[in-house]
């Protein structure tokens, strides 16, 4: 597997290793897509945050369903919520307004729009465990505190307010592979 140079650890392209069509996280995206029918509008691409793993792993993956592979994995912060004592690690998931922790389930990637984080992208929780993703201003971003910089100095990311946070290289990536109408998935996987 080839490391992009560009982003030192950011992201992992995988265009020879194709996972088998059993590999669970396919499977979970081909049932959630199945589930969710026409919320969703593109079946070609998705988004899944694994929070199993630890945030100094690359754990958000962008599944390509038609050839059923991981196309690319990425570094993702997860909420300080989710990880009051700063492990590393994914602790618990809320949907609480105020609980800076990282929600599980389904999502709608929405628009893209620019905001205190530059360009961004709106999400809309489709599951009773993150269905308060708007009030939450749960997005897609990118933050300093996401970096390989970061990562070296303390073994671990920062962590975000719930959002899905990237390092400014990855995050364009992500913004320009993933966009608008797409299924995104968070949990422990």
């Amino acid at each position: 597997m080839a490391t992009c140079t560009a982003a030192g650890l950011g992201w992992i392209a995988a265009p020879g290793l194709a996972r088998a069509s059993t590999d669970p996280l396919l499977l979970r995206a081909r049932s959630e897509l199945a589930r969710l029918g026409n919320a969703i509008a593109h079946h070609d691409l998705v988004g899944v945050a694994d929070f199993s793993l630890p945030s100094n792993q690359p754990r958000f993956h962008l599944l390509d369903m038609q050839y059923g592979r991981i196309a690319h994995s990425f570094l993702v912060a997860h909420g300080r919520g989710s990880d009051p004592q700063h492990s590393g690690r994914v602790q618990r998931f809320s949907n609480e307004v105020g609980s800076n922790a990282s929600s599980e389930g389904a999502y709608r990637t929405g628009e893209q729009y620019v905001g205190k984080h530059g360009r961004s992208i709106r999400l809309d929780g489709l599951d009773a465990s993150n269905s308060n993703a708007e009030a939450r201003a749960i997005v897609i971003h990118s933050a300093p505190y996401v970096s390989p910089a970061v990562l070296q100095s303390q073994g671990k990311l920062g962590r975000s307010e719930g959002c899905f946070v990237f390092s400014d290289d990855d995050h364009e990536v992500v913004l320009e592979q993933l966009g608008p109408d797409r299924l995104l998935l968070a949990g422990l996987f």
